[in-house]
């Protein structure tokens, strides 16, 4: 599987670590509820088809990223830097392919 880094350009998966699931939101305090802060920790979904998931890219640039993609085709649909998904910004301009959109 290639994924497209922003910075690095296309690059086989081995050289990223992934995290997990990018689509869980934090609690809004400390004080939060102790079963919303364990939800949030521990549970986690197991979809299949599209989902979005923190990768880092450790051979690599080491940046943090969102990828969504298949889980079960592998296809990658989008790659977003991790600051940019949480921030609803896009400073990249590159599509899943890891070609500039413009």
């Amino acid at each position: 599987m290639l994924i497209p880094c922003p910075f690095c350009g296309l690059r086989p998966s081995e050289e990223f670590t992934i995290l997990g699931d990018a689509t869980p939101k934090r609690p809004d305090s400390p004080e939060a509820d102790p079963q919303a802060w364990h939800d949030y920790v521990y549970l986690r979904d197991n979809p299949r088809g599209r989902h979005r998931e923190f990768w880092q890219h450790v051979g690599g640039c080491r940046a943090w990223l969102v990828v969504e993609r298949d889980t079960a085709s592998h296809e990658i649909l989008s790659v977003e830097l991790a600051r940019d998904a949480l921030t609803g910004g896009d400073a990249t301009g590159r599509d899943a392919t890891g070609r500039d959109g413009s």
